[in-house]
């Protein structure tokens, strides 16, 4: 069988306002907005297409692991240990929810930051090597 997965095209986050939480990511994270209703919206954002959809107040994209700790599901690359630290300083600057950045004992370093509803997510210093000539392109 030669078919085989490619990439992960979309994901789905839950949120509780649509219209704020657009808003916040094309703030914050720089992604573009492609469309917009009551119940969704759909961004693009590092090569991926995101979702947002309309949930209740007490969902995340966040889950527990076995040892009780919350966890993010989605992890974004950057190219470099400087650009994780302008990064992390950007996103301090703009007010967000960042933790500190940390050595978690494999290469590159990581820090996790939070959208409005409390949705985590990483950012490691390590690109991809088939992302690493988008990087320079752009």
């Amino acid at each position: 069988m030669n078919n085989k997965l490619i990439r992960i095209g979309t994901m789905y986050l839950p949120v509780t306002d649509i219209k704020l939480s657009a808003v916040w990511y094309v703030r914050h994270l720089g992604a573009k907005l492609n469309y917009q209703d009551e119940d969704k919206a759909i961004l693009e954002l590092a090569h991926q297409s995101i979702f947002l959809v309309k949930s209740g107040d007490e969902e995340s994209a966040n889950f527990m692991d076995h040892n009780g700790k919350k966890r993010f599901s989605v992890t974004f690359e950057v190219d470099g240990l400087a650009s994780l630290e302008a990064l992390h300083g950007d996103f301090i600057s703009l007010g967000m929810k960042v933790e500190a950045i940390e050595d978690r004992g494999h290469a590159g370093r990581n820090f996790v930051f939070y959208d409005p509803d409390g949705n985590a997510f990483d950012v490691w210093s390590e690109l991809s090597p088939s992302f690493r000539h988008l990087a320079h392109q752009e």
